[in-house]
């Protein structure tokens, strides 16, 4: 007879091989949301409770550990209670899926996560940069090393883009298409849904230049942005380098940055933002954003009336200069399971 162990984890090895995939049909992105939260569960259980992953059992799930986990996630790894949300929602849809499977096994599982409730999230204002914020960001980087010529270039694109962090880690040298006069880039986005943007010319230009340094070119399957350790960068990759230019931005300008918190997609908020008070229709933006309505596009509308007063011309060559130039979950001792990689 296997052990509650392997029960837990096979079941799980099912929810994210088949069941998500093929029974329910469920975005990449989605499943990696997924997957993100388990790993976390995972380190979790091996930092605080010494629980290796094959270790772990639904009967080991009780209301103490989750509830524990989800505090952790809040107070040691600072995440929002919007995050904290999004990990419970994953906790619970793999407990009715292992209890439709395994009554006997996964009750105690099930009924903790039922006796957890969802957090109410506070309406918080949109984080964004001003003009001169973002000038300064993007020239924090120090292009004369390969880390910071990455980072200078990712920087650029994302606020060129106004994509998602996770669109940003997903995108393959095939994604880019270089022409004389334009750069264009196909995105995939939440539920697969494609869309082919252009962007600023010399953006288009320092990204090429970053693809040639890298040498990766014409070596179409490859990520354009790689981690010091992973070929696909993550985005928790993505949020540790957004903190250590915001810190080094604070520290230099004292009377900018005045925001508590700021992550990556407060740059697309940003381009969101200006390219409306540049008096680019927000149906172009929606299609730009990929926005599933307009309705999301038109809460911009809203947060710009402060300033839209500030009428911006030329936006592309005014806010990219033709000379701008250009970690995951940490390793522990405990090895996640193939399917969570």
């Amino acid at each position: 007879m296997k052990s509650k162990a392997l029960n837990f984890m096979e079941l799980l090895e099912a929810f994210f091989t088949e069941y998500m995939p093929f029974s329910a049909g469920l975005s990449e992105n989605t499943i990696r949301s997924y997957k993100y939260a388990f790993r976390l569960l995972i380190e979790f259980l091996f930092s605080k409770k010494n629980l290796s992953a094959n270790e772990i059992s639904f009967a080991r799930l009780d209301f103490d550990v989750i509830n524990g986990f989800l505090l952790w996630i809040e107070e040691e790894r600072n995440c929002s209670v919007t995050t904290r949300n999004l990990r419970l929602a994953a906790l619970s849809s793999f407990a009715s899926y292992a209890q439709n499977r395994n009554i006997d096994a996964a009750t105690v599982f099930m009924n903790a996560v039922k006796k957890v409730s969802v957090k109410p999230c506070a309406a918080k204002p949109r984080t964004l940069f001003s003009l001169e914020e973002v000038t300064v960001l993007l020239k924090l980087p120090n292009c004369g090393t390969a880390i910071g010529y990455r980072d200078n270039t990712l920087l650029n694109l994302m606020y060129a883009s106004g994509a998602r962090a996770q669109e940003i880690c997903d995108l393959t040298v095939r994604c880019i298409q270089f022409q004389v006069d334009v750069t264009k880039l196909t995105i995939t986005g939440k539920g697969g849904k494609t869309r082919r943007i252009n962007i600023a010319r010399p953006c288009g230009a320092l990204l090429r230049q970053y693809l040639t340094r890298r040498g990766i070119l014409n070596a179409y399957d490859r990520h354009i942005f790689s981690s010091q350790t992973h070929e696909h960068m993550t985005v928790s990759c993505v949020e540790e380098i957004f903190k250590k230019y915001i810190k080094l931005a604070k520290e230099q300008n004292p009377l900018l940055f005045r925001e508590p918190r700021y992550s990556p997609h407060s740059m697309r908020h940003t381009t969101a933002t200006h390219m409306l008070e540049a008096g680019i229709p927000l149906m172009a933006i929606k299609n730009f954003l990929g926005h599933a309505s307009v309705t999301t596009t038109e809460r911009y509308a809203e947060l710009s009336q402060s300033t839209v007063n500030r009428h911006i011309k030329e936006w592309n060559e005014r806010w990219f200069p033709m000379d701008n130039t250009a970690a995951a979950i940490s390793d522990t001792a405990n090895v996640f399971p193939v399917f969570l990689r």
